[in-house]
């Protein structure tokens, strides 16, 4: 019987030294053993973005008896990408974490997100692959409440994996927590997301803003609502993006 520790790719896109990421790694140390790659500054809201326009360059920050961590160029994805190709090719990692994202990615927020983006790469490449994200930006955020179901989920995972093409979107709640809800992502979306402004010369600009639109505000089996209630949401999200239902309607209609 093997004795090997449980190897685990771990990303962000808050960047390498982010309280979250430092958080999640030392909970994962625990579990087997840790290598680390993560971008050299925030990459918020790049999706599955790749870096194809300059290269992309990786150093080594630390290394230690269970834990290696390189610093990285690239979006989250190319961090992943960089990981599976360059760093750990001898041994594909038995669990792919990305965070503790400083930000709720409950709802629609998955589509934008780096954290998630890194997540469904290692979903796209076999590997068990779970985000965890907390609903406060604060950058000295509190993960107590949130750290042992982030070891609780993972631990899961390691021992029984995830179905094909299936990753997690854990999402928790700042404060008390109460507990875990297995959920379905919220139908929601950004709106008022503009705010212009104009400079010293008279120019308009931009910032990207907005207010989070609920469109099922009472129901109970959400994201959101699990976040609302003090719940941390487990939400098993699918890189297959296919409606099959309705791929016989459609047949029919193109006929």
């Amino acid at each position: 019987m093997s004795t090997q520790k449980p190897l685990i790719l771990i990303t962000n896109d808050d960047g390498d030294f982010a309280k979250g990421i430092a958080v999640l790694t030392e909970l994962m140390t625990h579990l087997g053993e840790v290598v680390v790659v993560a971008p050299d500054g925030p990459r918020s809201a790049q999706s599955n973005a790749l870096t194809v326009t300059h290269p992309i360059r990786f150093r080594m920050l630390e290394q230690r008896e269970v834990l290696t961590r390189y610093s990285c160029s690239g979006t989250p994805t190319d961090c992943v990408k960089l990981a599976l190709n360059e760093i750990v090719v001898d041994r594909k990692p038995d669990l792919l974490v990305s965070g503790i994202n400083h930000g709720s990615n409950a709802a629609i927020n998955v589509i934008y997100s780096g954290t998630m983006g890194a997540v469904l790469e290692g979903c796209e490449n076999g590997i068990p692959s779970i985000g965890y994200s907390i609903s406060s930006y604060d950058s000295d955020a509190d993960f107590s409440q949130f750290a042992p179901h982030i070891v609780e989920i993972a631990a899961k995972v390691l021992q029984n994996g995830l179905p094909h093409g299936v990753c997690l979107n854990v999402n928790a709640p700042v404060g008390t927590i109460k507990g875990i809800k297995v959920a379905r992502q919220c139908d929601g979306r950004w709106v008022k997301e503009t705010e212009k402004k104009t400079d010293p010369h008279g120019r308009a600009y931009y910032w990207l803003t907005g207010e989070f639109e609920n469109h099922e505000p009472e129901a109970v089996d959400t994201d959101e609502w699990a976040l609302a209630n003090g719940y941390v949401s487990v939400v098993p999200t699918k890189i297959d993006l296919t409606a099959h239902e309705l791929v016989n309607e459609f047949q029919r209609l193109l006929e």
